[in-house]
């Protein structure tokens, strides 16, 4: 059983994607043995107006009962945009979303703003999950017109430190999110924190050692998909030595750890 912590529909400005609707998605999943996929909509990157994003997938979402079933849908919260906390409260109460995307380097904010830090709060009693990236494309290959600043994992402490009881979902390690980047109070935080990074990222070359260094319980299969390729993020976990991992912690990796998460 699989579970993918992160995947995308909608549009990317700078490079055709395909792969990227509802429908394309889940037979993706069938394909690759995936039974659940959290997904987000690129498109609330883009447009001024977020919410419009989150209404499409809701919209998206209502066509199939499969597409309910199988999909976790996100909401993009801008929280420097006029009317967030209604966005907020629409999104997750009424259309049923089962956490917030935030993207702090695309709309132009601090982690530390405090906006951002009530809307942290807001998720927290709520008791839904606040998903960040560190990086969407790689800066060195992307658009002249994109953005080319990215984060590594000590980037989104701020945030964890000002609400350390909400839960957090990292995604696409890139740049040094290594063990060896955190002090002891920091790499403490970061093992105490109910918190869940995926398989997508560059830096996940070394998952190994990052289990034994932030603990098995703070991983999941994510693909990234389809800004990145579908297998590259489930072979690092298949890859995995009988010496590295046993069949119960690479169990937690693929599902476990995100039932637990999501309370599925």
């Amino acid at each position: 059983m699989l579970i993918d912590v992160n995947s995308y529909v909608g549009h990317w400005p700078f490079i055709r994607l395909k792969g990227n609707t509802l429908k394309e998605q889940l037979v993706r999943m069938d394909r690759a043995g995936i039974t659940q996929s959290v997904v987000f909509n690129l498109n609330g990157i883009f447009y001024k107006n977020v919410q419009s994003a989150n209404e499409e997938l809701h919209e998206g979402m209502k066509e199939s009962a499969a597409y309910r079933k199988r999909f976790i849908p996100f909401a993009t919260i801008n929280p420097i945009y006029s009317g967030w906390r209604r966005d907020f409260e629409d999104s997750i109460t009424k259309m049923g979303f089962k956490g917030i995307r935030l993207y702090p380097l695309y709309h132009g904010y601090e982690l530390t703003n405090p906006a951002c830090i009530e809307l942290a709060k807001m998720a927290k009693d709520h008791n839904v999950p606040i998903a960040m990236a560190l990086r969407m494309v790689d800066s060195r290959t992307s658009s002249w017109l994109d953005i080319n600043k990215e984060w590594a994992l000590k980037d989104v402490l701020p945030l964890i430190k000002a609400v350390p009881d909400a839960k957090y979902l990292i995604l696409n390690l890139a740049n040094n999110s290594n063990f060896g980047a955190f002090n002891k109070e920091e790499l403490a935080m970061v093992r105490s924190t109910k918190l869940l990074m995926d398989t997508s990222g560059r830096m996940v070359m070394e998952l190994a050692d990052m289990v034994k260094n932030y603990g098995e319980d703070k991983f999941a299969f994510g693909s990234h998909y389809p800004l990145l390729d579908p297998d590259t993020g489930l072979l690092r976990i298949d890859a995995l030595r009988p010496e590295e991992a046993t069949e119960k912690v690479k169990n937690l990796i693929y599902n476990g750890n995100a039932k637990s998460f999501f309370g599925l």
